[in-house]
């Protein structure tokens, strides 16, 4: 496929998909979201499902879609969603975000890799065993629109619908590799508590020249109250790391094993120097340990030029990564109970819990641990490196809990696909070797005793 016509022809669907602006946060988005899940459905019949409905849930609806090849064979369950972040800021896009562009050997679009490209690759390897003759188990897919705002409908879903859901053993692509000549295994991901904080100080906004140095300014307070959530990259938060499980040596010493290119990981996000929790690598940082993060902030004047205002309100969104053994709820509830006690008396605050979820390890003793292993051998040629990833999946621990089903994570984003960026891409040697890794897996699947 070296022809752009042939490359379209053959990510036409994928293009489709894309053309929707999915957006699970924005609620006026919402006929978009039913319009993916048609268009994900009528996909899926056509590329050889038995059976494919939408189905309603208490938010966005579900794909599912089954393809029974032997009643006494096993059942793979893939798990994809096809909601996506917003695009802001568009101004910083390449390329329209919702127009599909090749170009330098990559597919640029908002979900060109999370996750409605590596969905796609899923989807293409089912269909060429479907085509090919060569499919030997059960599959079943199930494809949401929440994902992205932390999955609130589908545990649900999954309890009511526990029949439906049964298999034995879970397939997911939407995590990454360490790098494209690197392939690795996801065996561990983190878990994630999300709030908004809302500070409030006089009822309105004031002329900064009469009352400032007498009122309280909110987003000083919320600055304050920020930086003061950690101290030279640790959590200050009382109890916060009581139940962290520290890396056992054994660990450290195979995370110490992979290869990272410290001056190559600076240069690629464009910082001078990397910075955090000390007596921890970079590696272990970003993908063992807790972190704690200001994911937006705003309040008073941002306009062009001056406005001398003391504003009567200041907000940020914040989250912390999680890992395993950390409960989120718990977590969230120490987080919302100790902002309220240093809240000084002369500003009120309220803080609201978005979303969260747990963190997840895929023990590599599991028996389709092999099967996907081999799978990456014979797509990148090399034996994957087992690694944790310091992204969530919420729903994959949910999986375990209300399904009692391990998920094996094949992922084949790369970190300079900028996925929850603008220009986010996909290259298409990428989609090529995760199409034929994956169709070894469900081969290899075959060969478990």
């Amino acid at each position: 496929m070296e022809s752009t016509k042939e490359l379209e022809a053959f990510y036409k669907d994928l293009f489709a998909l894309i053309r929707i602006p999915s957006i699970s946060s924005d609620k006026s988005r919402k006929d978009d979201m039913d319009r993916c899940a048609q268009l994900w459905r009528d996909i899926l019949l056509n590329a050889g499902a038995d059976k494919a409905e939408v189905m309603p849930t208490g938010g966005n609806p579900v794909v599912f879609a089954e393809k029974r090849v032997d009643n006494a064979a096993r059942t793979v369950l893939v798990y994809g969603h096809y909601d996506v972040m917003p695009p802001d800021p568009v101004e910083l896009w390449q390329t329209d975000p919702f127009e599909p562009t090749i170009k330098d050997g990559r597919l640029w679009a908002r979900g060109a890799d999370d996750d409605k490209g590596q969905s796609f690759i899923q989807l293409k390897a089912f269909q060429q065993l479907v085509e090919s003759g060569e499919l030997r188990h059960n599959v079943k897919f199930i494809l949401e629109g929440e994902e992205e705002i932390g999955s609130p409908s589908l545990e649900s879903f999954c309890r009511e619908h526990c029949d439906l859901l049964r298999c034995d053993i879970i397939l997911v692509s939407d995590t990454s590799m360490l790098d494209k000549d690197l392939p690795s295994l996801t065996t561990g991901l983190r878990g994630l508590a999300y709030w908004q904080i809302e500070v409030t100080g006089p009822n309105r906004d004031l002329h900064s020249g009469h009352f400032g140095g007498a009122v309280a300014n909110p987003i000083n307070e919320l600055c304050k109250l920020i930086a003061g959530m950690t101290d030279n990259g640790r959590i200050t938060i009382p109890g916060f790391y009581d139940d962290v499980v520290d890396l056992s040596p054994r660990e450290r010493e195979m995370i110490a094993q992979i290869p990272f290119d410290l001056g190559k990981y600076k240069a690629n996000i464009g910082i001078d120097e990397v910075h955090g929790e000390p007596g921890y690598s970079t590696i272990e940082r970003n993908s063992c340990r807790p972190s704690f993060d200001v994911c937006g902030i705003w309040g008073g004047y941002t306009g062009e030029g001056a406005k001398t205002v003391l504003p009567s309100k200041a907000y940020a969104k914040v989250s912390c990564r999680l890992v395993p053994n950390q409960d989120y709820e718990k977590i969230s509830k120490m987080f919302c109970d100790y902002v309220k006690s240093v809240t000084p008396d002369y500003v009120k605050i309220e803080v609201t819990p978005l979303h969260g979820g747990e963190g997840y390890l895929f023990p590599i003793t599991h028996p389709a641990y092999p099967a996907a292993e081999a799978a990456f051998k014979k797509a990148f040629g090399k034996e994957p490196l087992a690694v944790r990833r310091g992204g969530s999946i919420p729903i994959i621990s949910t999986f375990e809990k209300v399904l009692g089903v391990k998920t094996i994570l094949m992922g084949f984003g790369l970190e300079s696909n900028a996925i929850h960026s603008p220009n986010e891409n996909m290259q298409l040697e990428m989609f090529e070797k995760g199409i034929e890794a994956v169709k070894e897996f469900h081969k290899q699947y075959d060969l478990i005793g």
